[in-house]
């Protein structure tokens, strides 16, 4: 098992969603990972702010502590299942202002940056889901919004990263709702994928071309992701 911490990220509320369920799941999914003793329990939490700003202030300074291994999470608002992204992609929006009110300032997150990231940790994150019993699909689209640039920019790092997109949470009482996974199950689940991001090595090569996973994608719809 490689060494260091465990870095867990989930996002803060917004407009219209006043609880992030990526914060929920981020905050149950660390309890059980240290319970579980990985990363030694040295398993740390940080909740960004839904601003731009949030990533040089807060997502920037966490990277370079460094972790061995980070998982990232975000809600897909219109989602009825967990979506692990496969890629971020480098490229943003000026429609969608984030919880500040501000804009991306150009449509690239980095001028000279590569077009995408890929995460070589997805395939194996999206079997262990499923095999855990999370109705899990694949993305190749994180949206361009928060999520994306969060994501872009720590698969920059030389270690094991991975995004998972979160449905809403169903209501107390309503565990069927959307057919959406329940707290404790999909934090559960998670830490099993967790555990396996602590166990890979350097996942992110620099140069030369990355086969296309053959597995289908499903491309998010960017209002709906955060």
């Amino acid at each position: 098992m490689s060494r260091g911490h465990l870095l867990v990220t989930g996002f803060g509320p917004f407009p219209g969603v006043p609880v992030n369920p990526s914060a929920v799941v981020a905050r149950r999914l660390v309890a059980l990972a240290r319970r579980h003793g990985l990363a030694g329990g040295d398993v740390r939490l940080l909740v960004l702010p839904t601003t731009y700003g949030a990533i040089p202030t807060h997502l920037v300074p966490a990277l370079r502590e460094p972790p061995a291994a980070v998982l990232m999470l975000g809600v897909a608002r219109r989602a009825t299942r967990v979506r692990v992204e496969f890629r971020a992609r480098n490229r943003a929006s000026r429609l969608f202002p984030d919880a500040s009110g501000a804009l991306a300032r150009c449509l690239a997150l980095l001028a000279d940056g590569p077009s995408e990231r890929r995460a070589h940790v997805a395939a194996q994150a999206l079997v262990a889901l499923r095999r855990n019993g999370i109705r899990a699909i694949p993305s190749h689209d994180a949206g361009r919004y928060l999520c994306n640039a969060a994501y872009y920019r720590a698969l920059a790092e030389d270690i094991p990263v991975l995004f998972v997109h979160v449905p809403p949470l169903p209501p107390t009482g309503r565990l069927g709702l959307r057919r959406a996974p329940a707290v404790e199950t999909l934090a559960a689940a998670l830490v099993t994928v967790a555990r396996g991001l602590l166990a890979g090595r350097s996942v992110h090569p620099v140069g030369g071309k990355h086969r296309e996973n053959p597995i289908d994608a499903v491309p998010n719809r960017i209002s709906g992701v955060l």
